[in-house]
């Protein structure tokens, strides 16, 4: 059946009992696809049943429907008309990771962060509303997304207003338990159907005039219900309540959908799901197989023997586990990104000091200075994208104060896979116009590991980004040693022209001094500058070059043009770096190669801005670390 269906409007003739059997398709073909070509799996395998229904249900795209994250979308992807095109998922100049509203009609909503849906189907509702269009607006969230204050300002916000809404809770933190049996089936089916609508209206009318009795009522009915089942908070906002719902009950959810579909007021519809459901690995390890490269499906992940060297993160995890053992002050902090921050180990060895705030990123940093405010050492490891949500928290409760918060900032630079939405090009843009702050940019993972004791040191707030993945492959030094704060260090001398950089591109910039015989300066510190290197270079080289893996406007080229002005020191100056732009999803070196950084980019932009001027030079190649 799953050939046939190339839209929606397809799914919408097939008789409602064909579709378990569509259902077991739909999965099977995510199965084989995702474990060939790699991407999001154990989200996607959970929502399979629940996409369908939706789908059937609510005349889509008309009905706008919106996905929390996107990690779960990849069957709404298949049933939306880009079946074929699965196997190009994130990659360059496939399918987005996430749903895009440029890829198709379906994807009403552009995502890939989290807990952004109920505020923007919210917006479609009242949308409509105003325009006088009859349409649904229904927002898909999982329990993780949940954790977010931002929905719960949503929640409260359509309750308010009382908003034809529909919001449903994919929850896959448990698998079906006995309470999601036939007794809530039963009470699910009986409150979302037209008898108890019926009686609903009929005594809003009849109580409509006397509002104590009304709100009386109401609240009989809310904590009625609340003695049997977990909505009543929900009720409370404003929202009618229905489920537990089994989310791999197609049938169940059709039903359920159909009952309350014309409903005019905020629904929330309760569906426990299970993440990775018909992929065991997946369903016992659902962390494990969230996002995968390509593997065989009978076998299924099978871990590299071979030792290699340990990526930024590793890095991280590791010198945050070593500086833990010797001050018992340090805590670590993240918003829930325990595995992709490095900090498992830590969590495991230091449970006590170890807080995961979930999906809250204004919350961690926040708690972070309320920490340090009292004598702790707090340690906030966040990705670059998902601190742009804690500005405000950066600047008003921690800068402005002047304490003492390391920001280990992880997947600094482009992404690759993940593309835009997850880019974190902007923070040396962001952190060096705040006051107080230090921002670092290490060059190599040694180096990181070195700049995140430098900043423990500290006692003001301090920043160290870095990449995702692996550095150049230097040693990492188990000792630790501070970085002497704004001092920068010349890896290799030359002529004529100089390079200045900021973070991650050694391999790029030593490349390109290379085959230009520049001379090759790490800057270390974005904030603050060596302004003493900067004005000895300006006064004996012809052109300085300066490379970062952040947005050229405001970046750290900037500061040093800032500087040079402010010196009065005249001197032509190139600034490569990412451009003003969104970078589409591709492989990390692909991304790079495309924007000219390069070795052979950088070296290409250079001798262009030069038009000739400078030609390589005769001087032998150095090593450069």
């Amino acid at each position: 059946m799953l050939e046939e269906i190339i839209s929606p409007v397809k799914l919408r003739e097939l008789d409602k009992e064909s579709l378990p059997e569509l259902c077991d398709e739909l999965r099977q073909y995510i199965l084989q696809s995702v474990s060939e070509s790699g991407g999001h799996f154990s989200a996607g395998l959970g929502t399979v049943e629940l996409t369908v229904a939706l789908h059937y249900v609510f005349n889509t795209p008309e009905d706008r429907l919106v996905w929390d994250v996107g990690h779960q979308a990849y069957p709404h992807k298949v049933l939306t008309g880009r079946k074929d095109a699965l196997k190009s998922i994130r990659k360059e100049r496939g399918l987005s990771g996430f749903p895009k509203r440029a890829e198709s009609e379906y994807d009403t909503f552009g995502v890939g962060h989290s807990s952004t849906s109920i505020s923007a189907a919210l917006g479609m509702a009242l949308a409509a509303k105003q325009q006088g269009i009859d349409r649904q607006a229904i927002a898909v969230i999982g329990d993780g997304a949940l954790t977010a204050g931002m929905a719960y300002e949503a929640l409260n916000h359509a309750g308010d207003l009382d908003a034809s809404m529909l919001v449903v809770l994919n929850d896959n933190d448990m698998s079906i338990s006995p309470n999601v049996g036939g007794l809530s089936k039963y009470l699910a089916r009986l409150l979302s159907g037209q008898f108890y609508s019926s009686i609903r209206e009929q005594g809003k009318k009849i109580l409509s005039g006397t509002p104590s009795v009304k709100k009386l009522a109401r609240r009989a009915e809310e904590h009625t219900k609340g003695m049997l089942m977990p909505g009543t908070m929900f009720e409370e906002m404003g929202f009618v309540y229905y489920g537990p719902v089994d989310g791999h009950d197609v049938l169940e959810l059709v039903r359920m959908f159909e009952n309350i579909r014309e409903l005019d007021e905020p629904r929330f519809v309760h569906v426990v799901t299970k993440k990775g459901k018909g992929y065991e690995p997946a369903e016992i390890d659902p962390c494990g197989y969230h996002g995968v490269s390509s593997f065989n499906l009978k076998q299924g992940i099978v871990k590299s023997s071979k030792a290699s060297s340990p990526t930024y993160t590793q890095v991280f995890g590791r010198w945050l586990c070593d500086i833990a053992s010797k001050d018992d002050r340090v805590v670590g902090i993240t918003p829930a990104m325990r595995e992709g921050s490095g900090l498992v180990e830590f969590s495991e060895t230091y449970p006590d000091r170890y807080f995961d705030v979930a999906i809250a990123e204004q919350h961690a940093v926040t708690l972070a200075a309320g920490m340090a405010c009292d004598g702790a050492k707090p340690i906030v490891a966040i990705y670059s994208t998902f601190l742009q949500r804690a500005y405000d928290q950066l600047i008003h409760d921690v800068a402005i104060q002047n304490l003492p918060v390391v920001f280990a900032i992880d997947r600094a630079g482009l992404v690759g896979a993940d593309g835009p939405t997850h880019a974190g090009n902007y923070d040396l843009s962001y952190l060096r116009c705040i006051p107080n702050m230090i921002v670092m940019a290490p060059a190599d993972e040694n180096e990181c590991r070195q700049m995140l004791y430098t900043a423990y040191l500290e006692n003001g707030p301090t920043a160290v980004r870095y990449p995702r993945g692996k550095g150049v492959g230097v040693e990492v030094q188990t000792e630790m040693s501070a970085l002497p704060v704004g001092k920068a260090v010349k890896l290799r001398e030359g002529q004529s022209i100089a390079i200045l950089l900021f973070g991650s591109l050694l391999s790029a910039a030593s490349y390109a001094a290379d085959e230009l015989g520049a001379s090759l300066i790490n800057m270390r510190f974005v904030k603050p500058l060596d302004e003493s290197i900067i004005t000895k270079t300006a006064q004996k080289y012809d052109l300085i070059v300066t490379i970062e893996d952040n947005a050229i406007q405001g970046g750290a080229g900037s500061a040093v043009s800032e500087c040079l002005s402010r010196l009065n020191l005249d001197i032509p100056v190139l600034h490569l770096g990412i451009p003003d732009d969104y970078i589409e999803h591709a492989e990390r070196d692909v991304q790079l190669s495309e924007i000219g950084l390069s070795g052979e980019g950088v070296v290409s932009q250079i001798c262009e801005f030069a038009n000739g001027r400078y030609t390589p030079s005769p001087m032998p190649k150095v090593a450069h670390l």
